[in-house]
């Protein structure tokens, strides 16, 4: 029932249509967001894979991200574009999520898209297909788990009926925390080669980096710093995975 939640919540198709989930479950959702990365993931690498086929590899790139926007509803995106608008244009804490909580996009928040769109195009296209592929499928996945950490670390910066999703996220127990663990490691050592795996520490290195901001700058989190941790974990997974494999070619 809690996955169940984890793929309402984060995705955009029909689960609600299995079963109704008591609302209750939607506070432990972040413990299942690994495993929301193996579907969102594969959908992106399934579609870069057979894009390829018939379609120029940087053209792929474009409908494997649309994909994914289209299966998760831009729900990271906005949240990314919101971080970079309340960070960029506040000065105080209650102005960064005065911002962060204005449904309108920002100069910022285009920016921080569009760098943030052309850095992943470019990374991706980069690369080998096989290679792209496995690292789309492994990024997304161990970069969900990364940024989960964020609900273990700090805490909530709003009041919950202050929420956009109306909702606030349990922190994880030990039961819950070595499952997600797991989800997010094992496609990253079932498909990429060993070389690859230094680029696990990238995600692991941006969320430091976050961490270190949120806590100076809101003394705490948000659902839309959630959402761009995981989008600046996850590009920076690319990164290293580039660089390696610009060395190792």
């Amino acid at each position: 029932m809690k996955l169940l939640a984890a793929l309402i919540f984060f995705t955009r198709l029909p689960f609600w249509r299995i079963t109704e989930v008591p609302a209750a479950y939607f506070k432990r959702v972040v413990d299942y967001w690994p495993f929301v990365g193996w579907l969102t993931g594969g959908i992106m690498a399934g579609t870069l894979w057979l894009s390829a086929q018939f379609l120029p590899m940087s053209t792929a790139v474009i409908l494997a991200l649309l994909a994914r926007l289209l299966v998760t509803g831009a729900l990271h995106e906005d949240g990314l574009a919101d971080f970079c608008d309340g960070f960029g244009g506040g000065t105080s804490r209650e102005k960064i999520l005065s911002i962060m909580k204005d449904s309108h996009i920002g100069t910022y928040g285009v920016l921080g898209l569009l760098f943030y769109f052309g850095l992943l195009w470019n990374l991706l296209s980069t690369l080998s297909l096989s290679l792209a592929c496995m690292a789309v499928a492994s990024g997304d996945a161990w970069s969900k788990f990364c940024s989960a950490q964020i609900i273990n670390i700090l805490p909530y910066a709003r009041k919950e009926e202050e929420s956009k999703a109306k909702v606030i996220y349990d922190r994880m127990s030990i039961s819950t925390w070595l499952p997600a663990f797991i989800a997010g490691g094992l496609p990253m050592w079932l498909f990429l080669n060993r070389s690859y795996w230094w680029a696990a520490l990238a995600p692991v290195a941006v969320f430091f980096l976050l961490w270190q901001l949120l806590r100076k700058r809101l003394q705490g989190y948000t659902g839309d710093c959630c959402g761009a941790a995981f989008l600046l974990c996850e590009l920076s997974f690319y990164l290293i995975i580039n660089l390696i494999y610009t060395n190792l070619w």
